[in-house]
């Protein structure tokens, strides 16, 4: 599950994280009385005015109503309302969100926290996350932080410098020394930044996260170090344990059909292609899209029904699969082992006698107890659904759709 940029530092402040403080509003004028406030308790003067989506590449992205930036500065309080009015209620398009864009409902009001001093203000990439290869969280970090992040770790991998961390023991003490050594810095900026990766480390663990990513963190004139973005991807199978940050979510920033699938219990991630698909179990599903783009066609999602497949969840299923206009087929691959085949038959049979005018072709590959009744339910139903026993026929019954 992601959160808002503003969200997550107030995580990370709970866990000792500096960060740029920062107020969040839904208004013009709330931007401007978040501005007001944000003065008497920071002293600042400029303000630097967030849009709140989940994507990246805010700073170079466009609103597309006023061709305003995603990340912009305001040097004048009386700046601030205005500056916000050109990003709120805009559709922002990021590298990150495609061509469409996702519309921005709040903004952040924070400080500018590059103001001079005795040195310059230096930018860092760090960020934790799970390395499932190795079993181990890692650490990666830069000196290269800030917006072009991406092009280092494309053009320059060697400038981002990697530590990893066993979860059995934690962060130890050497490795945050390390990291920050690496960093080249010195002095009360090295002992600050070691302070920053510990907590933030403290506080990966402590939500239960799989992803934490700060670009930039911030060096100050001062010797500061802070969080002037974040990123935070929580894991949701933990969310049961994690009731807080649970009600942090955010739906209107989801795929309202990966939200209509979720609140039916199922697992579904919307693709590119044009053959639906409604699979009993994860590995399955998996070798189910295998096939279809074995035989020339390409998976419009995945969406796995769970073990007790029966006609609402199946109905369900359809309905969410057939709301993409791309679907041209779609094909139910079961296996019958917790539930019987002739019941996800009938299941079948009863969803789509209740949804009605289903205009595509439907291919179902039953196998397990009870198969053979379930493909003659199949085959006496009159409908527009085919049976199949193998996966290779089921394939093959998807490609003739697709050709025909």
């Amino acid at each position: 599950m992601n959160i808002h940029e503003y969200q997550a530092k107030e995580v990370l402040k709970g866990y000792g994280v500096r960060i740029q403080e920062g107020i969040v509003a839904d208004t013009p004028e709330a931007a401007h009385e978040a501005a007001v406030k944000l003065n008497e308790q920071t002293g600042t003067s400029w303000y630097v005015i967030k849009a709140q989506i989940h994507a990246g590449g805010r700073g170079k992205g466009k609103v597309n109503e006023t061709g305003s930036n995603g990340v912009v500065l305001a040097k004048k309080l009386e700046d601030v309302a205005e500056k916000a009015k050109n990003i709120l209620g805009g559709t922002l398009v990021t590298h990150q969100t495609g061509p469409e864009g996702k519309v921005v409902n709040k903004v952040l009001i924070a400080e500018d926290v590059y103001y001079p001093g005795a040195s310059e203000p230096k930018e860092y990439y760090l960020s934790i996350l799970l390395d499932r290869a190795t079993g181990s969280n890692v650490i990666m970090a830069s000196t290269e932080g800030g917006m072009d992040i991406e092009e280092v770790a494309e053009h320059t991998p060697e400038k981002i410098m990697k530590e990893w961390i066993d979860p059995k023991v934690g962060l130890q003490p050497f490795q945050a020394r390390k990291v920050a050594f690496g960093l080249g810095l010195s002095g009360n900026a090295f002992k600050e930044m070691v302070k920053f990766i510990t907590a933030l480390y403290n506080a990966y663990e402590g939500t239960d996260s799989s992803q934490f990513e700060i670009n930039p963190v911030l060096k100050t004139s001062d010797d500061k170090i802070l969080a002037v973005d974040a990123k935070v991807n929580i894991d949701d199978n933990a969310l049961y344990r994690q009731k807080g940050l649970a009600a942090l979510r955010d739906v209107a920033e989801e795929d309202p059909l990966e939200v209509e699938a979720g609140e039916s219990g199922l697992n579904y991630v919307k693709l590119d292609g044009n053959v639906g698909c409604m699979v009993n179990g994860a590995g399955l599903a998996m070798a189910t899209m295998d096939m279809i783009k074995l035989v020339g066609g390409e998976p419009a999602n995945f969406l796995d029904v769970g073990g007790g497949a029966n006609a609402t969840t199946v109905e369900a299923g359809f309905r969410i699969i057939l709301q993409d206009p791309n679907v041209k087929a779609i094909l139910i691959n079961v296996f019958g082992g917790i539930v019987r085949c002739d019941r996800i038959a009938s299941g079948v049979v009863e969803a789509y006698k209740s949804i009605g005018d289903i205009r595509v072709p439907i291919i179902v590959r039953l196998q397990g107890t009870n198969a053979a009744e379930g493909a003659k339910i199949i085959d006496d139903s009159g409908l527009k659904v085919f049976s199949a026993i193998t996966l290779k026929e089921a394939a093959d019954k998807v490609q003739s759709v697709l050709e025909a």
